[in-house]
């Protein structure tokens, strides 16, 4: 491996000090479009860097919470401020990381400085009610207070948007914070707390600690001084860190997985339809919890949607994410580019056609790069793995929906319930999609994939814990309700 020379290494974020990890180890961060690329070092932590986090986060954790709410959101504008500053270095350390285009990780950093202004100004806003009481000479209302020190697991597809608008809501209601970021995108977590750094934030409030999920995550989610755990990432892990933090009495918060479907209804704008189907599918190589999977059609269009999604998907250009005009980049890692291929293996296997795609580009630009072409199976049947399982890749299934209501069915078999869309003009069969389709984001004439930062986010099913990220739903999971009673 051929490792550059201005490849920096990144210590870990304790008590407003960048320190190195008891172990004395670091791993490389490696580019997936060409893997002689280092684009860092980071710590591979042991449990004893994890004890000096908590232990920074539990003593900040007093001073921090008695700040008034405007003091602590003046910090977070601190924050957006440098953060704006440092866009295209933050983006360009994304997109060398993990892969997606750079206008792609531009977006996501724009993204995050509204996400830290958002949740600024919600330390102006209320926190409590008043309620009558049955006795006339009390004050009865409630209020909203800290859990305390919130321990954070992020994934590596969105190593800004993701550690953000879970670090925002739990600063601005008085926690402190304590994450382990992806160890694909270490280095861009190691930025954002250089922002947090130069903010001003007092030491201890917030603290970073890389290394393996199986040493840092699962003692994030066993730890006694960790009251909360929110947590993004696969369905596995997920339930895993709910069960551990179930059995010790902390609050948790996990966003997993997703199917997601597209509906196609036989009066839907068909250039439209493609468009959203291609953009929910395959940006960011499909490496989206709700990125469009599934493609249920009507069978009346069907023929001519399918017509036009492959020309359409013909024209895409793919490469490193750095160059112009690439539209699609690789597969963030190793392992993700083994599985997709395997899926892939699977869909083939099982009987469904083939369209497109389905192999690994030839040439030599993408020889030392995880890229896969972007694949779209037919004939896929609802039994199929492709059509069950998640894959997280450029695969798209399209199935053949004899009328509406089959292709609601179609759309509803899935053990993940996190976003779904349909394109039509008839507005019952909008109104009919809102109401049974059992996913926790439903997007009309929209792509399936994308949220926007003030609104709830989450999954019903095995999608989700049932609790809600961003907006202003983010206080039910990051405070605890207290009811205060005053007798004169």
């Amino acid at each position: 491996m051929t490792v550059k020379s201005e490849s920096r290494t990144y210590l870990n974020y304790i008590g407003g000090t960048w320190v190195p990890s008891h172990t004395g180890e670091i791993e490389a961060s490696i580019n997936p479009a060409n893997r002689n690329d280092v684009v860092g070092y980071i710590q591979n932590s042991a449990l004893p860097d994890l004890d000096g986090a908590v232990q920074a986060a539990s003593a900040a954790h007093k001073a921090w919470k008695r700040l008034a709410g405007s003091v602590r959101g003046d910090y977070l504008y601190k924050a957006a401020a440098i953060l704006e500053k440092r866009l295209d270095e933050v983006a360009t350390a994304m997109t060398r990381e993990m892969g997606k285009t750079l206008p792609e990780a531009k977006g996501e950093t724009a993204r995050g400085v509204a996400i830290l202004r958002y949740y600024a100004g919600e330390g102006m806003r209320s926190v409590g009610d008043v309620i009558p009481s049955t006795d006339s000479e009390a004050l009865m209302f409630t209020t909203r207070v800290p859990l305390g020190v919130v321990g954070v697991i992020t994934p590596w597809n969105f190593p800004v948007a993701i550690p953000l608008w879970k670090m925002a809501p739990a600063l601005i209601y008085g926690n402190t914070v304590v994450i382990k970021p992806a160890s694909e995108t270490g280095v861009t977590c190691a930025l954002l707390m250089e922002c947090f750094e130069e903010a001003g934030l007092p030491a201890g409030v917030v603290n970073m600690v890389t290394g393996d999920g199986s040493v840092i995550g699962r003692g994030i989610a066993e730890h006694p001084g960790i009251q909360a755990i929110t947590f993004t990432g696969s369905n596995a892990v997920g339930k895993t860190i709910g069960q551990a933090a179930l059995a010790r009495g902390a609050k948790y918060q996990l966003e997993m997985g997703g199917k997601n479907p597209v509906v196609v209804a036989a009066d839907a704008d068909l250039s439209l339809a493609v468009e959203a189907t291609i953009s929910g599918g395959l940006r960011s190589t499909g490496q989206k919890c709700t990125a469009t999977s599934r493609v249920i059609v009507h069978q009346d269009v069907y023929e001519p949607f399918k017509r036009l999604l492959l020309e359409r998907i013909g024209e895409l250009k793919i490469g490193d994410g750095m160059e112009r005009n690439v539209w699609m980049g690789p597969c963030a890692n190793e392992k993700q580019h083994r599985t997709v291929l395997a899926y892939i293996r699977k869909g083939k296997e099982e009987g469904a056609r083939l369209l497109c795609g389905g192999e690994q580009p030839q040439g030599s630009g993408y020889a030392d790069g995880y890229y896969v072409e972007p694949t779209v199976f037919e004939e896929v049947t609802p039994e199929m793995t492709i059509a069950r399982e998640e894959i997280f890749g450029p695969v798209l299934a399209l199935m053949k929906a004899e009328s509406m209501e089959q292709a609601l069915a179609l759309a509803n078999d899935a053990e993940f319930g996190l976003s779904a869309s349909i394109f039509t003009t008839n507005i019952g069969a909008m109104l009919g999609f809102i109401q049974e389709m059992d996913a926790g984001l439903v997007r009309i004439n929209a792509e399936s994939a994308g949220v926007e930062l003030q609104a709830p986010f989450g999954g019903m099913k095995q999608s989700s814990s049932h609790s809600r990220e961003q907006g202003r739903a983010a206080i039910e999971f990051f405070t605890a309700v207290k009811t205060v009673f005053v007798k004169s």
